[in-house]
């Protein structure tokens, strides 16, 4: 499959309540020549406080988040009919899968769109990030990396890209970090061929359970507080080895011995779970690194046991269904204790995503509402049955065309913008309060380091900032 490597630069680092202000990206085929690519940015959505940090990381202007040639829905429409063009195609990115897959998710959903294009049948998705990784974890040599003073290789995209001989000034634009991405990948992939269609084996959901399913014995690469670790693990009874809750894939370690787990009653092994840390959790949509188990019996501990005695561990944990389908019960019981802990504050419309599923329906209706005209985009919305589409609808139309709303309509939403956006409380999307006390914090920070650059842009966005809110107070 062709690879479509892509990045986006945002307003804020919340993916529930920011937006995407710039996007770019790379169509390759699977030996890395270009087929492909483009590069969009939109001006700021209408009643949005951007994060002042956002912006200076990613070097946006006041005059680019207000003049630009297209709107923040344009763009949308934009990207969405590039990618739809692109397809098939694994899509990836520098850890997309923590941020830029969850924002174009959330943007999708919020712009009345289908979210789940990137990883979606026929396509995949993977993560540059987890690919450095996994390498790295096979052979430290494969590519040049800085160390940082705890002695850790650093995985950052302009500091690889650096130290491997990549012109790497323009970090922090969207076409230009997807460029990064891309020649670093293709590094990784020359220098290491071998384990290249090892990695994107599981770019989706699917193909990763196989494999948890069919095989007895791997090695997980795992990556925690900046360092790789490699766990020889063995999965889970075939038919009980996937999260009833979470659908996640399970494996045991197997430098523990199962032995004195296999007859334990439930309630013994939610204890073991916690206190023994047998239990291997492979996030299967989240594209995992799953290596040949010959990788993991290279490290200790695993290579100061016998070969012999790590393949026995492994059949009585694959072969025990009863075992399997404890653990699985154990699983399904400490997950619904946490939901019932978990906070019961209101979830609101736009951070529901994954609360429940948009009707088949109303995303069928989809392509058709986006074509037609402003007035007959308005009168549609009595055809969706999910109340946040209709939300989400009205509010695209006041942005965009907001002569078609009937005033009431039109005032209610100014309002409820402004109740956001002026609310002294602490919230979760950015206020004009919380703007002002993190410019106030950047402005010391930079006073300090007399840097008159970043101060003057400070200034011109805080004045951004301040219009907003006189405009909104006047509501």
């Amino acid at each position: 499959m062709n690879l479509v490597i892509w990045d986006i630069e945002s307003s804020s680092a919340n993916t529930s309540w920011g937006s995407i202000i710039e996007v770019g990206g790379i169509l390759v085929s699977p030996d890395f020549k270009e087929l492909d690519r483009f590069n969009f940015r939109s001006r700021l959505p209408e009643g949005e406080i951007p994060q002042a940090m956002a912006l200076i990381v990613n070097k946006t202007s006041v005059d680019l988040l207000t003049k630009g040639n297209m709107s923040h829905y344009e763009m949308l429409g934009q990207l969405e009919a590039i990618f739809k063009k692109w397809s098939p195609a694994i899509f990836l990115g520098w850890s997309n899968i923590g941020f830029d897959d969850e924002m174009i998710r959330n943007e999708f959903f919020r712009g009345v769109r289908y979210p789940y294009i990137t990883n979606s049948t026929p396509n995949k998705r993977h993560d540059g990030l987890n690919i450095a990784r996994g390498a790295h974890a096979v052979d430290e040599s494969v590519i040049k990396t800085e160390i940082n003073e705890k002695g850790n290789a650093v995985m950052k995209l302009e500091s690889l890209a650096r130290m491997n001989g990549f012109e790497s000034g323009g970090a922090h634009s969207a076409l230009f970090d997807a460029e990064l991405t891309a020649k670093v990948l293709s590094l990784i992939k020359k220098n290491q061929p071998h384990t290249w269609d090892t990695f994107l084996r599981t770019a989706n959901r699917v193909d990763t359970e196989i494999i948890i399913k069919k095989e007895k014995i791997f090695t997980l690469a795992e990556y925690h507080f900046g360092k790789n670790y490699k766990y020889v693990v063995a999965p889970l009874h075939p038919k009980y080895c996937i999260h009833p809750i979470y659908l996640w894939g399970q494996a045991f370690d197997l430098k523990i011995d199962p032995t004195p787990l296999l007859n334990m009653s439930i309630s013994e092994l939610k204890v073991a779970m916690k206190k023994l840390k047998f239990l291997k959790t492979i996030r299967s949509n989240k594209a995992p690194i799953i290596l040949d188990y010959n990788y993991g019996m290279q490290v200790e501990p695993y290579n100061n046991l016998d070969p012999n005695l790590i393949k026995k561990r492994a059949e009585m944990v694959n072969q025990n269904e009863n075992f399997s389908q404890n653990i699985l019960i154990a699983l399904r019981e400490v997950a619904e204790e946490k939901k019932q802990l978990d906070s019961q504050e209101d979830i609101l419309a736009e951070e529901s995503i994954y609360k429940r599923f948009t009707p088949q329906k109303d995303t069928a209706l989809f392509p058709k509402w986006h074509s037609a005209s402003w007035k007959d985009k308005l009168l549609m919305l009595d055809k969706f049955e999910d109340d946040r589409i209709v939300s989400f609808g009205k509010k695209i139309i006041f942005q965009e065309s907001p002569e078609t709303l009937p005033v009431d309509m039109f005032k209610t939403i100014q309002r409820e913008i402004a109740g956001r956006i002026l609310s002294d409380k602490k919230e979760k999307w950015w206020t004009c309060k919380e703007f002002y006390f993190e410019c106030d914090n950047l402005r010391e920070k930079y006073t300090n380091e007399k840097d008159e650059e970043k101060l003057k842009f400070l200034d011109e966005i805080n004045n951004f900032v301040e219009g907003i809110q006189k405009k909104y107070e006047l509501v």
